[in-house]
Formats: C-alpha cells, sequence, structure tokens
C-alpha cells in the first residue's frame, strides 16, 4: 500500500484539520493533547480517496468490510475518558480498523497494542503507521474477545466495536487503577458508551452518552 500527500491539499489541508478541531472543541472536547494530536493526524490517509474530501467531516466513513472509520468526535472523547483519568504507559485497543484511533492512541500514550480480526485491514493501518513513523504501536491478527493477556496488565482499554455484554478476559487484563472505554449494545438494540475503572474492590462503571458502533465479533478473517 502505497501512502500519498500526508500533508494533504484543499479539504484535506492542515486548514480542514484545525477547523475539525475548532469544532471539537465546540462540541465540549476539551483535552488540549488530544486535540493537538488530532489535528496533526492526517485522517484522510486512513480512508478511500474518493472519500477523501470527506475525511475532516465529523462524520463515520466506510472503510471496507463492512467496517467505518469513527467520527472525529468519538474517537476524541474516548481517547479522552483515558487520558484524563489515569496513566497512559501500555494501552490495548480492539478494533485497529483502518488504524485512525490506533495512531491517535500513540500520541497520547507510551505504547499501543492493537488487535484486529481482518487481516487486510491490519496491513493497510501497518503500511499507514509506517508512513507515519509511529513506532510504539504493536500489532496482533487475533480475536479482540480474548485481548492480548501476555502483555497484561493494561493501564487502559478501548474498544473499538460493540459486544453485547463487556468481555471478561479484558476486564481480567486491566490493571488495578486501569480504564477501559467501551461501547456495549443493550437489550434493546441501542448502545451505550460505558467507562469502566477497575479498583482493588472490583469494577466501577459509568455510562458516558449514547453511541453506534458496529458490532464486536469473533473469531479472525485472513
Amino acid at each position: 500500500m502505497i501512502i500519498k500527500n500526508l500533508a494533504g491539499i484543499g479539504m484535506t489541508s492542515q486548514r480542514t484539520r484545525t477547523r475539525l478541531v475548532n469544532r471539537l472543541r465546540d462540541k465540549g472536547i476539551e483535552d488540549e493533547k488530544v486535540l493537538s494530536v488530532m489535528e496533526q493526524t492526517p485522517r484522510h490517509i486512513f480512508i478511500d480517496e474518493a472519500l477523501s474530501h470527506r475525511a475532516y467531516e465529523d462524520t463515520s466513513l466506510p472503510i471496507g468490510m463492512g467496517q467505518t472509520i469513527s467520527q472525529p468526535y468519538i474517537v476524541a472523547r474516548m481517547t479522552e475518558l483515558l487520558v484524563s483519568s489515569g496513566a497512559m504507559n501500555d494501552v490495548l485497543e480492539i478494533g485497529t480498523g483502518c488504524g485512525y484511533q490506533t495512531s491517535i492512541l500513540a500520541g497520547v500514550s507510551r505504547r499501543v497494542y492493537t488487535i484486529e480480526r481482518i487481516l487486510a485491514l491490519q496491513n493497510q493501518a501497518v503500511s499507514r503507521f509506517k508512513a507515519l513513523n509511529l513506532h510504539s504501536i504493536t500489532h496482533r491478527h487475533g480475536d479482540g474477545f480474548l485481548g492480548w493477556s501476555e502483555q497484561s496488565p493494561f493501564d487502559a482499554i478501548i474498544v473499538t466495536a460493540a459486544p453485547d455484554q463487556i468481555p471478561q478476559p479484558l476486564i481480567d487484563q486491566l490493571a488495578v487503577g486501569g480504564r477501559m472505554v467501551i461501547p456495549v449494545t443493550n437489550p434493546g438494540g441501542d448502545q451505550q458508551l460505558h467507562l469502566l475503572e477497575k479498583t482493588t474492590e472490583g469494577i466501577v462503571s459509568m455510562a458516558v452518552e449514547n453511541v453506534r458502533f458496529v458490532p464486536l465479533l469473533g473469531g479472525t478473517i485472513s
């Protein structure tokens, strides 16, 4: 995969990224480190060139294989929830997708471990990480429900697809004091974003806001 025009022009220029970040501030994103990383990250390289003119709209977009790149507000919100509530040394991401959320995490943490079940998507994402000189990302082709026990415990876990219930292995792999942000599909079909913290006494969970994600699926696709 050849990455062209990292800087962007016209509708993919730095100016459009700055406008997006200003909209995120207007929507309540406050963490300046998160905003700075999003302003520096060229979202247009994570989507098909035919959609690049829409890269800096605050909306989700298709990336193929039935998957999407998340709305920038949601990327910022989920990242801010983790950054503002504790250490960001070792972070686990479930669902690499196109790699955009992964790249944002790499800008606010020491190391990111990311799992993707669809090998073609992972290969494309890895090419983007190389183009951006992101060396703190370790990737795995695997089942996100299982997490990555060999690298646990994690200070933070972010899940970018919605299960019906929170996978127990992910809870087990959180460090005490660690946080997880995860969308969960309710029995009625609605989804809510949850922020969990693991304490010495158990899990403290808080519903944050309504969201819409693709479902979290098990297994792998080569």
